[in-house]
Formats: structure tokens, sequence, C-alpha cells
């Protein structure tokens, strides 16, 4: 079974080893037939402390590393500040 990756923006330094991911998704509205847009956060795991708010970063599920942290970072894609 392929794991899945997540690109999103972190916006919180979550104590040591932890960012705060938020990533976007757009939908379409079941009704109105608009494009709107959905957030949803994640815990990622950063082993050696890396990553700052701002930056866009791409992560990858792995097993469960606490209880709220299953996606550890793949990538730093784009250097950022918040």
């Amino acid at each position: 079974m392929p794991k899945r990756e997540i690109t999103g923006t972190v916006i919180k330094k979550a104590g040591d080893k932890t960012a705060t991911i938020l990533v976007e998704r757009r939908v379409l509205h079941p009704r109105y037939h608009k494009t709107v847009k959905r957030f949803k956060k994640y815990l990622i795991h950063d082993e050696k402390n890396e990553t700052t708010a701002g930056d866009v970063v791409s992560a990858i599920e792995c097993r469960p590393l606490s209880k709220t942290k299953s996606f550890r970072l793949l990538e730093i894609l784009k250097k950022g500040e918040l």
C-alpha cells in the first residue's frame, strides 16, 4: 500500500522535533458548485529541527510516532517567513 504524501505550510514549531503544518485542499461545493478551501492541521516529525514557521514542506506517512504524529518530514520545498 503506497504511503500518503502531504504538502503544507509550517504554522508553528510545536516542541522539540515537531512542527505543525496546515494542509489546504480545494473541493467543489455539492450544492453551489463553487470551489471552496478546506484546511486540516497535521503534526509532523522533524528529526533535525530544520523547519521554521512559513516554510512549505512535504511530509510522508509513517508508523505512529506518538498519539498525534503519523507523518515525518520528507523535504523542505520552499523556505519562508511567517
